[in-house]
């Protein structure tokens, strides 16, 4: 997991955030992401709730979907605006295929799921010939639980796959005893777990170095609203800063209970696991290196081809790329 900033740092940054301006009047983003009520796509609650983009004269409108392919291809029509705490891969892909969308931020600088099982499954390794629902055919949940299978002797041929974009689907699937296994993240897995399915691992010991989450937004539209866009990323930079702010746990709970109609146990959980595993990027810059490993891991499956540059993915002015 990634290092954490240091003190300074994190004061400095909220401090200038803070100091942001106020427009005269409001303009609109449809902002898309994968279900509601998920942890991943908490900083938009808490720029919400929180008033951040009000402060910058920026209304955001959430639009949800059923899937990251789902809601990049919206974005790539124009009748989104960008996307939020989504799976990035599909904007990859999209963008290789000539889609005219770049990837804006990070979110989740590694992925948070955990692989739930039922009572009767103890291992990774019992899973050979049983079914787990992952997001889709070609969705990053399926690079990482055949991350966690392999290594534990288990071939991607040996299970079954059934496909249910959001993470609450997955859910409902087991639960309903559909399959016999699910990719989860929070607040879910941790329902899952009080519920008594057995948590198998956690993605992030088998794939810390792969990306799961960020952001996509439409060319034209960034091009056409540059301004408002700077507004939107600076008050979402904020958004994430306040959360990995302990001093702002309880507040935070209080708006993803609101927000996902979860318990305060469950969510409780979640912020701790997420807040202090470091997951959220908080520079809002790219990082090279880990796009990168992302890319070469979508082209060891062949999606995508050899020579794919990480400079296609970003657009200028937009996004800040590091090393």
């Amino acid at each position: 997991m990634r290092k954490a900033m240091t003190g300074a740092a994190f004061a400095l940054m909220l401090g200038g955030l803070s100091a942001l301006p106020a427009a005269s009047h409001a303009q609109t983003i449809t902002a898309g992401a994968v279900g509601s009520g998920s942890t991943t796509i908490w900083p938009l609650y808490i720029g919400i709730d929180k008033g951040f983009f009000d402060a910058v004269g920026v209304k955001v409108e959430p639009v949800f979907a059923q899937s990251s392919a789902a809601i990049a291809q919206q974005v790539a029509a124009g009748s989104t605006n960008l996307t939020v705490g989504s799976g990035i891969i599909d904007p990859i892909r999209a963008i290789e295929k000539g889609a005219p969308i770049a990837i804006w931020r990070i979110d989740m600088q590694s992925p948070p799921y955990a692989l739930l099982a039922k009572s009767s499954i103890k291992t990774i390794k019992d899973l050979k010939g049983k079914t787990i629902s992952i997001g889709g055919a070609k969705d990053i949940t399926r690079i990482f639980v055949e991350r966690m299978l392999v290594p534990n002797g288990v071939k991607p041929a040996e299970v079954d796959y059934v496909y249910a974009g959001a993470t609450s689907a997955r859910l409902s699937a087991l639960q309903a005893g559909a399959v016999d296994a699910a990719i989860l993240t929070s607040p879910h897995n941790f329902y899952a777990e009080a519920a008594g399915f057995n948590n198998l691992g956690w993605t992030v010991e088998y794939a810390k170095d792969l990306p799961f989450s960020g952001g996509a937004v439409n060319r034209a539209w960034a091009t056409a609203n540059k301004a408002t866009l700077d507004k939107f990323i600076a008050a979402y930079n904020r958004s994430v800063v306040w959360f990995q702010d302990a001093k702002n746990r309880d507040e935070a709970v209080q708006i993803m209970m609101k927000a996902g109609r979860q318990k305060r146990e469950d969510v409780e959980k979640s912020y701790d696991f997420l807040q202090n595993g470091h997951f959220y990027e908080l520079t809002g810059k790219i990082s090279r290196k880990t796009l990168g490993s992302l890319i070469a891991a979508l082209q060891q499956l062949g999606d995508l081809p050899p020579g794919f540059s990480v400079d296609r993915l970003v657009m200028s002015g937009v996004s800040e790329l590091t090393n």
